[in-house]
């Protein structure tokens, strides 16, 4: 098969210990909201299968909910747990090997993102490291200290079932003002106890997240994890304002277990810091020298919030500024998300050199399992 010339970067193999990728092409996770009472069916199983026939390296699932009873902000949200979904995970895995591609679930707890008025026959309060919403008022009660050690537990018997029922590594999320990063902000975090604290010390509950993932999982299975700097209500929030401070950041996730991170931004080609054209990605991988994931916006020429702000949709576009920088080995793999939710055979029309044939984002993609 020949491989355009253009795309050939994103199309070189990828190791990484046990995780072996044909190529650079990753499905960012996107929630779909199509998995009733929770468990994935085979309409899900199809339409992860499409993607790994259709050329993605690694497939992250959407997020998928640990076994908490207010884990989910909303409904038709994969669970993690459980005899049923585990099942159809099970499928989905089958489909995707059989395929030829390679796949993770994300796994998630929400926290404070959950709303009592969506659940109203649910007697179950929205929990979070201090009980803060992410503008800062209060929805409930501080997580207590065996609470937290519940939540930990619930992360590893994730982790642990992802390896049993087969996915290739497993991924963390810990961004966009969900659980694990509301105890990394200082403003839905204002505990004063070891999960409080500086910077350094608002990391500790998902080191020992991370921690508890490693030792269910065991020394060789991939693990990623996922963070960002913006909340869905700031979106320029900084959990760290320099280079420096990422670093300081950064150093316990890494030390505890994490080979891969995910550094999720809005726009891929915008500079994190001021004095350099590294992205957080970029960053990333210079301060941990560890493989770094980049996402943003890439193949579309509008970023992915403004659906939301503005209703729009978004057209494809070129990708010779995600070549550059992955052929200058700032970032080693490159996570695509409308881009693919849209249009199931993106990654092998790039690979083609069919660009005139990408299809275009729009919001009726969300309506269906395309």
């Amino acid at each position: 098969m020949t491989i355009s010339k253009t795309a050939e970067a994103l199309f070189k193999p990828f190791e990484n210990g046990r995780l072996k990728l044909e190529n650079r092409i990753v499905m960012a996770p996107m929630t779909r909201c199509f998995s009733p009472t929770g468990v994935p069916g085979p309409d899900v199983a199809g339409y992860y299968r499409r993607r790994a026939e259709n050329a993605v390296g690694l497939i992250i699932t959407e997020g998928t909910v640990i076994n908490h009873p207010a884990a989910a902000a909303d409904h038709g949200v994969p669970h993690f747990y459980g005899e049923d979904a585990l099942e159809g995970w099970s499928r989905v895995v089958r489909e995707v090997h059989e395929a030829g591609g390679k796949i993770a679930p994300q796994i998630w707890h929400t926290g404070t993102a959950r709303e009592r008025k969506k659940f109203p026959d649910s007697n179950v309060d929205p929990i979070g490291p201090s009980g803060l919403s992410l503008t800062g008022e209060p929805v409930s009660e501080p997580l207590t200290v065996e609470e937290i050690s519940g939540l930990i537990q619930a992360y590893a018997q994730a982790a642990a079932d992802a390896k049993r029922i087969g996915f290739d590594a497993v991924e963390i999320h810990g961004a966009h003002g969900y659980l694990i990063d509301q105890f990394f902000w200082d403003v839905t975090n204002v505990r004063t106890d070891d999960y409080g604290g500086d910077l350094v010390g608002r990391t500790r509950f998902a080191v020992e997240v991370i921690e508890a993932v490693r030792a269910a999982v065991g020394p060789d299975f991939p693990i990623i994890f996922r963070f960002s700097q913006w909340k869905p209500v700031n979106y320029g929030a900084k959990l760290a304002a320099s280079p420096e401070e990422l670093e300081r950041f950064l150093a316990p996730l890494s030390a505890a277990g994490v080979d891969i991170f995910h550094a999720s931004t809005r726009r891929f080609w915008e500079p994190e810091f001021e004095g350099s054209d590294l992205n957080l990605a970029g960053w990333t991988r210079k301060l941990t020298g560890k493989p770094a994931i980049t996402v943003g916006s890439v193949g579309l020429d509008s970023v992915f919030t403004s659906l939301f702000e503005e209703g729009k949709g978004g057209q494809a576009a070129g990708i010779d500024n995600i070549i550059e920088r992955l052929e200058r080995g700032e970032f080693d793999l490159v996570a695509v998300g409308r881009a693919l939710l849209t249009d199931p055979a993106w990654a092998a029309k790039i690979r083609d050199d069919r660009t005139d044939e990408l299809l275009p984002f729009t919001r009726e993609a969300l309506t269906t399992l395309s």
